[in-house]
Order: C-alpha cells, then structure tokens, then sequence
C-alpha cells in the first residue's frame, strides 16, 4: 500500500473514530438531560448499560439467597402526620417499581411493578454511599487506611489545594466537609447538575473534586455534598490499589453470597460513580442491610467490622443528630437516635430500610419523577419512613 494510501486510510479511521465518539457523547448527554422525564424514567432507571460506560461485578460461584417464609400480607393502610395513607396507591403514587421485605432473615414479602423483575439491576443512586462506607470500614481494619483522622489528601495528594486539603476522612464519611455545593437536582445549573452533564461528556471526576472550594470549617456543619462520596472513593483506590469494583467485589460482592452480576457506571476515565452508580438487583440490595442488621457478620465470618458497623449508625456530633430532617452517621441515615432505626437512601425514591428491633431489613426501589416537589407526599422521607414503620411492626406481630 502507498504512503498516500495509508494516509487516506488513517484519516478515514480517525474521522469514523471521532464521529461515533461524538454520537455517543451526545447521546450520553442527551439521556442525561432527560433522564428524569416522567415518560422516561422507569426504563432509564434500569438500562445504565445502555447509556454509560460501566464495570461489572461478578457474582459468586455460590449464591446465598434468603430462604423464603411465610408470606406477610402489607398493611392496608398507615398513619403519617394527622392522616392515613392507602398502602396500594402510596407505592403507586410513588412509581414503586419493587418493594422486599427480610423479616428474622426470610423473605416474606417481594413484589415488582412497572416492568421490573427479580433479575431486573436497578440504580441505586445514594444508596451507594451506605456500599463505599463499608469498604472503607474494611481497608481501615485491614490497615490500608491508617486512620479516618487522617486528611483524604493524604491518599489522594490531587486534592491538594482544594477544598478538600486537610479534612478529615471522617468529616467526609459524615457529610462535613466544609466544601461550598449546591445539590439541587431540579436546578439546571446546580453543581450536581453540572456534574452530571460532566460525566455524560466523559469528564474526570477526581477533577472535579479537585475544583471545589471550602466554605466552612469542616466537622462543625452537616452539608450534604455527593461528591464527598467520590473523594472517599479516591481515598480508597488509592489506599488499596485496586478499583472500587475489584475491591468491593474481593471484600463484599462475593462473601455476601449476590444472585445476580451487577455493575458500576463508571466515568471516562474509569473511575467509578461512586457517589451513586451502583446497579444490583433488589435481593442483592437487601444483602447489606441484612449484613449490618447481623453486626456485620455473615454466618460465622466478620465481612464488616462490628466497631465500624456501629459508629456508622451513631450520630456523634451536635450537627449530626436527627431532628427537623434525618440524621447522619457515616454515609447513612439516621431516623431517631433512640429508635435503633438507620437507613440508606437515593434520589426518586430508592431505600434500604433496617430495624433491628423487629429484625426486619426493607428495600424499596423507585422511579419517581415528582421527587423535587416537596408538596408530594410520596417523595417525603417521613412518609416513607411511616411506610416501612407499618411494615415491620405488622411482620413483628
């Protein structure tokens, strides 16, 4: 072939190259835009394959699924507030798309809506917070990470000159950076927002942890900043070496014994959405409430450290306490400090639910598009909360 040949020949690879990179892109961003569109949504909301790069998890040669008892009805109705909700038509209102409940390690109640099915992997948005807690827990008490007292930038030296020098592991565990973000999911223009349309276009995720600014001492407020949850992320590939999905799957996806393969999206340059990109299947979802309802303790192996499973459900500081909304302990969600009551929760509706008074573990999953509206019942915390209240006291009966 000819130099002129070849020529030509590399240049039509590089325009055809470029051009589908530049059709996914767009794509990418296009489905971004519109992810949460009320005629979009349910189905977005389980084909993140289709739209974003991802990495899988892989389940385990032997699975562990919960052994299925006696089938506990739900209850017709609960109180919430001054009034009384029809069980039915909240999860219908709520665009429910499954709902499991474990009670005394069985499973008694497990139904799906809106086209999905038990094999069916959904994103868990922020309750994939509660998964990258544990996996710190796990490299602390391994020693890859010395100490939560220690500053992130001592792992991840790229945050260095950010809002994030100097603070604390444990200031970010808790949503008490410090660092200066707007979280709004129904602004266009909130810092979320414009993370989001970053990623879909391929972009750095570390980079743009790394051009965020403090605006408070960290540890004195509760913010909360999904992008707290990336840095741990850095901390914690950095402190093991290793992917978030390989050492997630090295220390929880196989020792928990998951059904199903699952996923993390990931961003252009392979790192892991670790502040939310997370697709399992609900049973798999259900595996770590039941972990950290048994103390962290799987049969007769410790997979959590007990230590850590308790401080990550104990507010420990002023700024932490439930009170006008939920609590917080380390990157779950904390109801009432006496209640024993602690949850991991994602945006449209998405909850791990555990109680260890009534033994009982909850998953619900969801597709809401009306989350932004604070005026509709169905996307408030409490109401939910009234909802799994119901639920695990009638299966307690």
């Amino acid at each position: 072939m000819k130099t002129t040949q070849k020529t030509v020949l590399v240049c039509g690879i590089i325009v055809i190259a470029a051009a589908l990179w530049f059709r996914l892109t767009l794509t990418s961003l296009y489905t971004t835009i519109y992810l949460f569109d009320a005629d979009k949504i349910v189905k977005n909301f389980r084909s993140f394959e289709d739209i974003w790069p991802t990495r899988v998890l892989h389940r385990p040669g032997q699975a562990m699924p919960s052994p299925v008892g006696q089938p506990v009805p739900l209850p017709e109705n609960f109180d919430f507030g001054e009034g009384t909700l029809n069980t039915e038509k909240f999860l219908s209102d709520a665009w429910t798309t499954g709902l499991l409940v474990i009670q005394d390690d069985q499973n008694v109640y497990e139904e799906y809506f809106l086209g999905n099915e038990r094999a069916t992997r959904n994103i868990s948005w922020s309750m994939a917070k509660s998964f990258i807690s544990a996996l710190i827990g796990i490299a602390v008490d391994e020693g890859l990470i010395s100490s939560i007292e220690q500053s992130v930038d001592t792992y991840a030296p790229q945050l260095k000159g950010s809002g994030y020098e100097g603070v604390r592991i444990k200031d970010v565990l808790q949503m008490s950076s410090g660092v200066g973000f707007d979280e709004d999911y129904g602004a266009f223009n909130s810092d979320i927002n414009r993370w989001g349309r970053g990623f879909a276009m391929g972009h750095s995720q570390d980079a743009f942890a790394a051009s965020l600014n403090n605006e408070r001492m960290p540890g004195t407020r509760r913010q909360y900043v999904s992008i707290d949850t990336h840095v741990l992320a850095m901390v914690l590939v950095r402190a093991t070496g290793q992917s978030v999905s390989q050492y997630m799957g090295e220390k929880l996806y196989r020792p928990l014994g998951m059904e199903y393969d699952g996923y993390w999206i990931i961003d252009g340059h392979g790192m892991e959405m670790a502040l939310g990109g997370l697709n399992l299947t609900m049973r798999d979802y259900a595996k770590l409430g039941s972990l950290y309802l048994h103390e962290g303790r799987i049969g007769d192996k410790q997979v959590v450290p007990k230590k850590w499973v308790t401080a990550s459900i104990q507010p420990d500081a002023p700024h932490l306490q439930p009170g006008a909304r939920l609590g917080y302990g380390y990157q779950w969600w904390i109801p009432d400090a006496t209640s024993g009551e602690y949850m991991a929760k994602g945006v449209y509706g998405q909850f791990i639910y555990v109680n260890p008074k009534t033994r009982t573990v909850i998953v619900k999953l969801a597709a809401n598009p009306y989350y932004n509206d604070p005026e509709y019942i169905p996307s408030n915390d409490y109401s939910n909360l009234a909802l799994f209240r119901a639920i695990a006291n009638t299966g307690a009966d």
